[in-house]
């Protein structure tokens, strides 16, 4: 847990490896609004200087990151047209537009696009097309039962798209995976690339 509701965020964090998520606590499970890796920050209240955070925060898929404390980070924010102010605003905007896309994907995409654009989301941040990853977490992002799942992940495995064993997912062939995915993985994906172009394509 990185940060609870309520609560005065004593710290910001900059995941460098790993998904971090921001979840709704609703009546049942609490559910995946949006996730951050190595293109952003988990602390937005802060930079936004809005009080305490509404919404819990956790590492789900763990890496490594650099934490800040949060007065030392509203001092550096503070310089007027500061490189990490401006970098910071992209990423806002880009998590605006995840969370635009997550709305009306989970709402409108089938399960199988969803897991397949959340599968391709984690190994991008993870920098690898290996990872760690248990059905009662996958089930939980998705906000389906860990039954659909399997069901899910097992016909991803069959178009060999991925492995799965023991926890582990590998990606097998990532242009068969995105084809399984809906638009919303490659709408973020732009969104993300927009706040740290890839090498080569700085504007």
């Amino acid at each position: 847990m990185l940060y609870r509701p309520g609560e005065r965020t004593e710290s910001v964090w900059f995941p460098l490896l790993g998904v971090c998520t921001i979840l709704a606590e609703l009546d049942g499970p609490a559910v995946e609004v949006a996730t951050v890796g190595d293109e952003g920050m988990v602390g937005l209240a802060v930079f936004l200087d809005v009080g305490s955070p509404t919404e819990p925060a956790v590492c789900q898929v763990a890496g490594r990151g650099l934490r800040m404390e949060a007065d030392r980070f509203r001092h550096e924010i503070a310089v007027p047209d500061g490189q990490l102010q401006q970098t910071l605003q992209r990423f806002t905007q880009s998590m605006f537009a995840q969370l635009a896309r997550n709305a009306g994907c989970n709402r409108s995409h089938r399960t199988r696009q969803r897991c397949a654009r959340w599968l391709l989301m984690t190994a991008d941040r993870m920098h690898s097309d290996q990872f760690v990853l248990t059905q009662k977490f996958l089930a939980q992002m998705l906000a389906v039962r860990r039954s659909s799942v399997s069901e899910v992940a097992g016909a991803l495995a069959d178009d060999g798209c991925i492995s799965y064993s023991r926890g582990t997912i590998t990606v097998l062939d990532r242009a068969r995976l995105e084809a399984n995915a809906c638009t919303c993985y490659r709408v973020i994906r732009e969104a993300i690339d927009a706040t740290f172009p890839p090498a080569g394509k700085e504007t």
